[in-house]
């Protein structure tokens, strides 16, 4: 039969340096030799069960560089709840056959605390099966909010982008305030944690910077005192800016603002706290506001990448398949600081009942409640990551990304037609 064949395959929402970890693990699995064609599932698990996957054996050097500098996914991601295999043992069986079919022996699987879950299970269920598959689980998610890691790739540069435009959001709110806008709200990604939302403050040391207001989901949110302090802002600066994540919550604990409906993994779908505020700041305070939702912006914002969620994107990819010929499985790879000065990671491996559908929230002492300030544990957090840029080429005056069209989609063995 020959190597064993590798498969990647992406879950959740994507980020700026999924395609990052994707092409460093192509290019370690290739220098290996140990492996022998290696595919990418499309649309992460929906791939695998439908048994349509990407050949990266066509890939140059070249483009698996352009892929590394492109965010997103190239292969497409996936919210797909994998449900218990005693339940529904149907969806294992469709992606062992896939396995089975492409001689697929190895899975990288990436994603957040959800995907997780979907590492674990797959990992639970091979003493159902004779095909042998060997799965490790890496991190990735904008909310740096999975257990046992000391960040989760994606975040830093997402958390760069934020900080760097609710900067530029502040210059423009100040100087149109005599006049216009008083209050500007950013609302951000964070449905159970605010790390998206702190990291806005990272340059304000101050009070009369920006951002005057951070409102994170592990602080609850009443609208007096907000209101009041937001009044008290503008009365002192002429302006206030504020930051909110999606999923801030009232006293009581519930979401300030919830739709209907839920995604896959049953989650309501949240959106509109910043509409919300920006309504009570005009009705109940009088003053002239506004809002902006970065939304999909936010979390694949490729041209101001972190340079060290680059670094550990890159270093995760290889890791994993290192891992993989060492004989680990049914773990996922974490990162953990080795030294302080400068700030550098090593790769550890977490039980994956350590993480899946686990939470990671805000420290308290991280966010002062009075001033908003950033606490120096914090700061001293936040800074390795943010620090550094890694650019992307330009061309033409914007950036030249990988091009999906030189994907292609491999025949499956038993067929001679081509996949379309």
């Amino acid at each position: 039969m020959g190597k064993p064949n590798l498969c990647i395959a992406h879950s959740g929402g994507v980020t700026a340096i999924l395609n990052t970890t994707a092409a460093a693990t192509i290019r370690r699995a290739r220098e290996s030799q140990q492996f022998g064609t290696i595919y990418a599932a499309e649309f992460g698990l929906n791939g695998l069960v439908s048994g349509r996957l990407f050949d990266t054996t066509p890939l140059t050097d070249t483009q698996l560089t352009q892929l590394s500098h492109t965010p997103s996914s190239a292969f497409g991601s996936c919210r797909f709840k994998l449900p218990d295999y005693t339940a529904d043992p149907k969806p294992y069986q469709q992606i062992m056959q896939t396995c089975a079919d492409f001689n697929i022996q190895y899975l990288v699987y990436q994603g957040g605390n959800d995907s997780q879950d979907t590492t674990l299970k797959l990992s639970a269920a091979q003493s159902h099966f004779s095909h042998p598959l060997a799965v490790i689980g890496l991190p990735k998610t904008i909310d740096n909010d999975l257990e046992g890691t000391d960040f989760c790739p994606g975040y830093p540069s997402a958390a760069k982008y934020i900080a760097t435009s609710i900067q530029e959001a502040a210059l423009d709110t100040w100087a149109m305030s005599k006049n216009s806008t008083q209050v500007f709200i950013l609302e951000v990604m964070g449905r159970h944690t605010g790390w998206l939302a702190l990291a806005a403050g990272i340059a304000r040391s101050h009070p009369e910077q920006a951002p005057h207001s951070i409102l994170i989901p592990e602080r609850s949110f009443c609208k007096k005192t907000w209101l009041d302090y937001v009044k008290r802002c503008v009365s002192q600066y002429g302006f206030c800016v504020v930051v909110a994540s999606e999923g801030i919550t009232d006293q009581q604990g519930n979401a300030l603002v919830a739709q209907s409906r839920t995604d896959a993994f049953g989650h309501k779908q949240l959106g509109g706290v910043g509409a919300y505020l920006a309504d009570l700041v005009s009705t109940q305070a009088g003053l002239k506001a506004h809002w902006a939702l970065p939304d999909y912006l936010q979390r694949s914002a490729g041209h101001l990448r972190s340079a060290a969620d680059v670094a550990c994107a890159q270093q995760l990819g290889e890791a994993a398949i290192d891992a993989l010929l060492n004989g680990q499985h049914s773990v996922m790879l974490a990162l953990s600081r080795t030294q302080s000065t400068p700030v550098s990671w090593q790769t550890t491996t977490i039980d994956l009942n350590q993480c899946a559908n686990l939470e990671k929230t805000c420290p308290l002492d991280y966010l002062e409640a009075e001033t908003n300030l950033l606490s120096d544990a914090a700061k001293s957090y936040l800074t390795p990551l943010l620090t550094g840029e890694a650019s992307p080429e330009f061309m033409h005056g914007t950036p030249a990304y990988f091009n999906r069209s030189d994907l292609r989609l491999a025949l499956h063995p038993n067929t001679t037609e081509q996949i379309v």
